[in-house]
């Protein structure tokens, strides 16, 4: 157990290695929220990536209710939406294209993005991106 703790602490201070990998039961990181960027309507949201230890980069589920939407917010880095199932119009730069289940976006750093939920399903997307560092 000592050994456990002391590896543990290493890691966490910089002195050891990472861990092999962490597995996430995503059940155990599911919150109905309003979403981020203007709290338009609401979502629920897996924020799958947020206890990962030294994690680079951020990885979460989000389903947007009907008429819910992520405002408008300028990305200081690449961000990847992956839609799983409904539609929405995303917005990058003043340009909005619809999009539907089976489609994925690719937004760039300094653009001003957002999503909103569109027709009778809700809207169900990945988000992947990067962090500027790395989380201890």
């Amino acid at each position: 157990m000592l050994a456990h703790v002391g590896g543990a602490l290493d890691w966490a201070t910089g002195r050891g290695k990472a861990p092999a990998m962490v597995v996430i039961d995503e059940a155990t990181t599911r919150v109905r929220e309003a979403p981020p960027h203007g709290k338009i309507g609401m979502s629920t949201a897996w924020r799958i990536t947020d206890r990962v230890p030294g994690r680079t980069m951020e990885f979460r589920r989000r389903t947007l209710d009907k008429g819910a939407a992520i405002g408008v917010h300028r990305i200081d880095h690449d961000e990847v939406y992956q839609l799983l199932s409904g539609e929405g119009d995303v917005t990058s730069d003043g340009v909005t294209r619809r999009v539907a289940a089976g489609t994925t976006v690719y937004l760039y750093a300094g653009a001003e993005v957002g999503i909103a939920q569109r027709g009778a399903k809700p809207l169900a997307l990945t988000i992947a991106y990067p962090l500027a560092m790395p989380v201890r």
